[in-house]
Parts: C-alpha cells; structure tokens; sequence
C-alpha cells in the first residue's frame, strides 16, 4: 500500500504530483498491454514524474536527542503516575525516528508501569494493535504450554482498586422492631432493619431518622424500580457484603436501586459483577450508556476494554465512533479516569492508518487537540490535525493548527506552514519561511529537502545535495535527481542515482521509479525483478498514482521475459544466491513460488532474504506463511522454532527444535537448534554442542546453499575456539560450494595468523563477487594500512550510510589526532539521522574528555533511552553524573 498518503488525493494537481505512465501509458496498461511506444527517449518528460514527498503526522523535535534525554531525566525523577505519560512522548519520539521496535520497547514500559487500570487498558491494546500479524506466536507458545500473558487482558473488577466504603452507624432512633418488610408491588421482602440502614444514610435516615417510614414495619417500594428478586439480593447483600450469581436483568436493576439510594458499597458491588458481562462489541456499546448514566467506572473500563480489543475493526461500527466522539467530560471521565488524551491519540492513530481523509479521523483528532494541555501534547495533536486537514484540501484550517504546532515549538510544523503558501501559488514565501528556520536553527535534512520544492534549476539541486549530505535516508533527493537524469537521457546516471539509495534502504517508492526507468529503457528482466521486489514486501500494492495493482504489471511483464522450468529456477537461485543479490533472489523465490513447488521451504528461504534486507515485518509475514505451507510436522516445528526465537523466546525454539529432530533428523531442525544454542548460550561448553549439532546437520539431506551457510557458521565457531584449521578447512568447503560470505571468515584465519596481506585479499575477492558489498568494506577495513582504511571505510559510507563503524573509526582518529572538535561533528553528523547507541556512546564519552559535562550527560540519557540496560553507559553516567558541580 502507498505510505505518502498526502500524494494520493486526486482533487488538487497542483499537490498531487505522481511517478509513473502518462494518461494513454495508464490506459494501455489498464487494457492489458504495455505501452511500448511510451517508453522511447523522445517521450521521458512524460514518463518520469515525481511526487513531492508528504508532510507526515509524526512528531518530530528539532533535536531528538535533546528530547530523549530530558525525558529520561524526567523518568528518573518524576512521580510513579507521570511516567506512563512520559514513555508515550518516547514513543511518539521513536515513531519519528521510524524506529518501531523502540517505539513498542516505549510502549510496553508505559504499559508496565501504568498507575491505573484505563492506562494499563489502553497500553495494552496499543500494544496489541502494533503488534497485530503477531497473533499466531501466543498459538505457538501455547503449544509449548506456555501462555503468553504479555499485555493480554485485564479482569478489570479485581484490577480497579477498591473503595473506601464507611458502613453508616446509627442515625437515630426508629420503630423498635428489628425487621422491616418491604412491599414490592404483590410480594414481599423482609430484611434486618439494621443492616438495610447501614447500607447508606438515606436508608439510615428513613429506617432510623425522622420520617414516617422509621415507625413503620411495612415500607412500599414498589414505585423504585426494583423486582423481589432484586430486593432479595439486596437484603443478602446487606448480610453478608456479597452479590451472588445474579442474571444481567437483575444487576442492572440493583444499580439503579444502589445509585437512587447512595449505596455506595452496593453499586461498587454491583459495577464489578456487571463487567463480568462485557463479552462483545454489542455488549460493550449497550453497557458503556448504562455505565455513562449510573456512572459506573468499572463497567465502563470493561466495555472500553472489549472495544479496544477489537481495534482497528470496531473503529468502522458506527455505534462505536459515536460513543466516542459523543462522550462529554464526565463521561470521558467515567470511561477513562485521567487518561482521555492517551485514549483518544490511540484512536486517532488508528483511524488515520485506516483512512486519514474521513470525517471520522477529523472528529477523533479534534478530540484530542482539545484534551492537548501541555505544549509537548498540543505539538502533537495541532501537528497531527493540520496533516490531516492538508490531506483534506482544507488549507485555512491546515495552516491554523500548523500555526498552533509551529508557536508550541514543533519546528517541523513549518513545512505544512510551507506547503499550503506554496498551494496558495506564494512560493516566494513559502521558501522564505524555510530559510528563517534554517538560519535560525541548527539545519536538518528535511529543511533543505521542504525549501527546494520552492526554487528551481540549481538552486533546487544544490538544496536536494544538502539535505541529502545532512540526510542520506531520504528518498526524494534521489528521485529527483534520477527523473532529471532520466530527462537529459542519461539512463546509466539516472540507475546509479536511484541504486544509490536501493543500496542501502528498499524504499517502495524507489523500486518503482526504478522500474520506470527499466520500462523506459525496455529493460523488462530487470524492471520485473522489481515487481516481485514489491509484491514480496506488499503483496497489494499499487503502482501509476494507485491506478494499477503492481501484480497486473507484473502479468504483463511475463510475456516479454523468458521462463524457467524447476530446475532451472534452482538454479537461477543459486547463481543469485552466490553473487549475493538478495533482490535477485526474491526475484526468484517469487517466480518459484508461482509454480507446484515445495512452498514452506521457499517461504523459509524468502524469510531470510527479507532480514538480510532489514524487512522485518516482511520476514515474520513470510515465515509464518512457511509454517502454513509446512508439509510434515517435522518441518512445521522448525518454522514454529525461528518463529519463536525470532520473537525472543530461545527456550520455547530450542524445544521446538529438538521435538523436530525427535520425530526426524533434519538439516534444519539440527541448524535452528545450533544457531539458537550459539546465540543464547554463554558457557564455553556450548561450543563442543554447537558445532556437534552443525556436523550433524551436515550428515542429512540438504541443497548448496543451506550447507554453505552451515559451514560458514561451523567455521566461525572454530574460529571462536582457537581451532584455525578446522575453521580454514569449513570455509574453504563452504567456498567450494559458492558460498561467497566464507571469504569474510577465511579473511578472519589469516588475520589470526598474522597474514593480514592474505586477510585483505581474500575480502577483495568477496568484493568482487557480492553485488551489495558495503559490509565488505568495512571488514576489509580492518586487514589494510590506515590511508586505505580510511579510503573502504568512506565507501562504506556512500554504499550505506547507515552503517556506524565508519563514523566511529573516523572519529576515533580524529580524536587521537587532537581534533576534538572535528571528531565530535563526525558522530553529530550520523546522529542526525540515525539514533545509534554506540555513536551516543562514543559522543558521550567525548564530550566527557574535554570537560563538557552537561553534553555528555545529555548523550548518556539519551542513549539509555535506546537500551536502558546498557551496563557501559550506566557506568559512563554514573561517572559523569559525580562530575557535575
């Protein structure tokens, strides 16, 4: 699905500026047909377009790290009840960032320590919403007998805490009878007089006090809506402090009863049996009204519970959003106690990952503008809503809640405050308002990137160099150079410009210009590599501005490519495999999967590729498919074992793993116990098991490439264990069979031989074969002189930069060279665009050196904010911190 959802609407061409087909390309694709005549030199211009880039509802400080570490000072030194509040502002900080996993890390802290049920209720289902697809692990931790209690649901009746109740005393002197008997319309109940009275003052007064039902043995309560069989649970209740096993009916009128009469014990009774019936979205939607009108907080938090359970499913019942949208404050308050803006930010997350242009997204985000108190919420929230109203053509109102964002401190905010001068035909403006904030602040990426949508010709290019010299992860820079490239008809500019950025980041975007640019050029073997790119990361994506599913073009492309048989396939497989083209060998797997073929064994293999291209999402999708296509229990296990262990849980793999080798020995069951064992396992003696199991994987059947990869791993287990030539002898096997990564390991037998000439040369031969070879590189890095050191390492850097070592090393030496400075703004300049402990590490321990403390202070917070377990940066901290004045 397209994620630049601010490029999608097709009202406004002036916002809308797609990639793809011009309108008779669309069309002939749209018949069945590949346009061929569109693609030739003559018709670029109308071929290559580019959308500009959205303004994303994230939130976005200017300096994240800043932000992580007063968050983090704020954790140490808040109060229990702020700190949920406080890993929310982390979370949406990580969001920005786009780092998922810290963002649910953020998330689940919040959820642990959460001071009240409706903040361990809507945690929980934030968790559960971000980790949906994942439903499938708590199946197979099950079949471990182990349940997954991980942010699962709440009894919500013992959870919410107790009221302090005072059993009301004697208030007076009534009939001297100790009985009373009450008259409910044809029947009657008698109840002791004394304790009905303790059950409230009014009972007490009437009972006891100065009106005429205190002399009276018979009192009529028929006109109080309540049955003899409530009345009789009441009288119980006054005994013995207990509401038996009551039906729904009976309850609801005990309620009323309790509220018409103050029985506070009575209605808190009452309210926790009643959230005992919450079993479904009806049930939740019918009882959260009764809950509203009797103000009963725990059968609100019970239906809140269930409806939130069901996200993003219950957001599309109407009954539901008007619940919602319609609660006034004191309802909000019963449903939700203090956390309305936690609620309501949840939703509005949902609702716009569902369908941002909806009147429904509109409604849930104003909601929470107006619940935003402190600047960091109002931030958020006006941010949010201005994206949402952008989306919507709504511009007066856009800039307004930019205006709000921008005034609150959300620099970012400017580029919504940009875009809407720029639609408004002021583009003169709109690049004068770039330019104060990057005058007026230390520049980012995304400023340079905003203010050349503003400008033309050189000036545009060189603000698109900048940004992406200051940010090399975003995509847009590199578009639009590879479009203009294509324009001139340097196509081999034009694929190196694109491939620079495919090198590092599968963007899908970035494929499919990519593919474009094959179409252009009739490359049809490549672009439809690309397809199967995107069709393996999203399955139902759509290409040409939405108007074309990516899988029709890739029906069509089939035609004009040649085919393969099974075995050819393989062996397809293994050439791409070998080269270690990964988008090759998706390319591959798709194509295979196509066919009859062993299906759970090709998922597998896709799975691998896809972490080897940090997809991980991808990955899990396609290994649980792999379980699904499993054909013995065997192999089942074994994809129910990386299952698990992918997802943390090394002891539940282990036993799958050797459930597998009980029923048969296999390759893989025997590989997945050695890797798990390998990872997990800090005893020495693991090693004499590990690579027993991978000698034992080897005996059984198996292709290439899953025996080179064994070998490889044996190989680096002797090596860990001093065996050299054991380890020389697994990689030259490995080497035999094509496994070309067994260069990096035999590279690391000759460095522990002293032989770093032998090291270099053996990583140069790596780098010759494998077409993604940044990391390549960087080991090479570490067999050569310092000149040529330094020279792998800065093509490290522009093959990804998003590897750390490089910046590290740079800045290392330029630390041992007396260049403080100019070290510190090495590291500075990949934290800007990549929140990294180790960099945060080494910054800290700079700042450190020359004496800024509050710098390395700042540093050490914030990266315990990426891993607050890190036993170095604890100690650093701890250092620094006695530093201070």
């Amino acid at each position: 699905m397209r994620s630049s959802f601010l490029s999608e609407s097709p009202c406004d061409e002036q916002h809308i500026h797609g990639y793809g087909f011009n309108p008779q390309s669309w069309l002939q694709v749209e018949r069945g047909k590949l346009p061929k005549s569109s693609y030739s030199p003559s018709s670029i211009e109308s071929l290559i377009k580019i959308a500009e880039p959205p303004v994303v509802p994230l939130y976005k400080p200017l300096d994240y790290v800043d932000m992580l570490s007063r968050i983090h000072e704020e954790l140490e030194q808040c109060m229990p009840s702020e700190r949920p509040g406080l890993y929310l502002v982390q979370s949406q900080v990580f969001r920005g960032l786009g780092e998922a996993k810290l963002r649910q890390r953020s998330l689940h802290s919040a959820w642990r320590c959460a001071s009240t049920v409706h903040e361990k209720v809507i945690f929980g289902a934030w968790l559960r919403y971000e980790k949906r697809g994942e439903e499938i692990i708590s199946d197979v931790l099950a079949s471990c007998r182990k349940c997954c209690r991980e942010c699962g649901l709440l009894d919500v009746a013992s959870e919410m805490p107790a009221g302090n109740f005072e059993i009301v005393g004697s208030c007076g002197t009534g009939s001297s009878s100790s009985v009373v008997t009450f008259q409910i319309r044809d029947g009657r109940v008698t109840c002791d007089r004394r304790k009905i009275a303790s059950l409230s003052i009014p009972f007490c007064s009437m009972l006891n006090g100065p009106f005429t039902e205190s002399q009276l043995e018979l009192v009529d309560l028929s006109e109080n809506s309540i049955s003899l069989e409530g009345m009789r649970a009441v009288s119980e209740f006054s005994s013995t402090c207990c509401l038996g096993d009551l039906p729904l009916e009976i309850l609801l009128e005990i309620l009323v009863f309790a509220n018409t009469f103050c029985c506070d014990r009575l209605k808190d009774a009452c309210d926790r049996k009643l959230a005992s019936f919450v079993s479904s979205r009806q049930d939740a939607v019918e009882l959260m009204a009764l809950a509203f009108e009797e103000n009963a907080p725990v059968l609100a938090a019970a239906c809140l519970q269930m409806l939130l359970q069901e996200l993003p499913d219950c957001l599309a019942d109407d009954l539901v959003i008007s619940l919602f949208l319609g609660a006034t404050p004191q309802q909000q308050l019963i449903m939700v106690g203090q956390a309305s803006f936690l609620l309501y930010c949840l939703l509005t997350e949902v609702a716009m990952s569902i369908d941002p242009r909806t009147e429904t997204t509109v409604c849930l985000s104003e909601k929470l503008v107006q619940l935003a108190v402190t600047p960091t919420q109002k931030q958020i929230a006006f941010h949010q809503l201005g994206c949402i109203r952008l989306l919507r053509l709504e511009y007066n109102e856009a800039e307004r809640h930019f205006e709000v964002a921008f005034s609150a401190g959300h620099v970012y905010s400017v580029a919504g405050l940009a875009r809407i001068a720029g639609l408004q035909g002021q583009k003169t403006l709109a690049y004068e308002k770039l330019s104060s904030v990057i005058a007026s602040n230390i520049p980012l990426g995304w400023m340079y990137l905003e203010r050349s949508l503003y400008s033309e010709g050189d000036r545009k290019l060189a603000d698109l160099d900048k940004a992406t010299e200051l940010d090399p992860t975003l995509t847009y820079p590199y578009m639009y150079r590879a479009a203009s490239l294509m324009r001139k008809k340097d196509a081999k500019l034009a694929l190196e410009e694109i491939n620079r950025l495919l090198g590092f980041k599968l963007a899908l975007e970035c494929l499919e210009l990519r593919i474009c640019l094959y179409l252009a050029l009739e490359d049809y073997k490549s672009a439809i590599c690309d397809i199967h790119a995107i069709l393996t990361l999203s399955p139902e994506y759509r290409m040409l501005e939405g108007r074309v599913a990516a899988s029709k073009i890739g029906t069509l492309l089939d035609a004009h490519v040649e085919q393969w048989n099974t075995a050819e396939c393989w062996l397809q497989l293994y050439e791409r495999w070998s080269s270690v083209d990964d988008i090759g060998s998706l390319s591959v797997i798709y194509r295979m999967l196509e066919s009859d073929a062993a299906k759970g064994v090709l998922y597998f293999r896709q799975s691998l590729l896809l972490l080897r291209l940090n997809c991980p999402d991808a990955a899990m999708r396609s290994l649980q498919l792999a379980r699904h296509h499993a054909t013995t229990g065997h192999e089942r296990l074994v994809y129910e074992g990386w299952l698990l262990y992918d997802t943390g849980h090394c002891e539940e793999a282990l036993q799958k793993a050797e459930e597998s080798i009980s029923i048969q020995r296999s390759f893989e069951a025997f590989f997945l116990k050695a890797y798990v064992l390998a990872d997990s396992g800090v005893d020495p003696s693991y090693s004499a098991t590990v690579i027993s199991l991978l000698e034992d994987a080897l005996k059984c059947p198996s292709d290439r490439l899953r025996k080179g990869q064994a070998l490889n791993n044996l190989g680096g287990v002797y090596v860990d264990c001093g065996k050299l030539d054991s380890a020389a002898d697994c990689y030259t096997s490995a080497l035999k069979i094509r496994h070309t990564r067994a260069h990096q390991g035999l590279a690391r037998v000759h460095f522990l031989r002293n032989n770093r000439d032998a090291a270099y040369e053996e990583m140069t031969k790596l780098i010759e074969k494998a077409k993604n070879n940044a990391s390549a590189y960087e080991k090479r890095s570490e067999y050569c002189e310092r000149e040529q050191t330094m020279t792998d390492l800065q093509t490290v850097t522009r093959l990804d930069p998003l590897r750390v070592y490089p910046y590290r090393y740079r800045a290392a030496v330029l630390m041992d060279s007396h260049k403080e400075n100019d070290a510190i703004a090495e590291l500075s300049r990949a934290i800007a665009f990549k929140a990294d402990l180790h960099l945060l590490h080494l910054r800290a321990a700079f700042h450190e050196h020359i004496g800024d403390v509050p710098s390395a202070l700042r540093d050490c917070r914030a990266a315990l904010s990426l891993d607050p377990n890190h036993q170095e940066m604890l100690e650093l901290q701890k250092r620094v911190n006695s530093q201070e004045p």
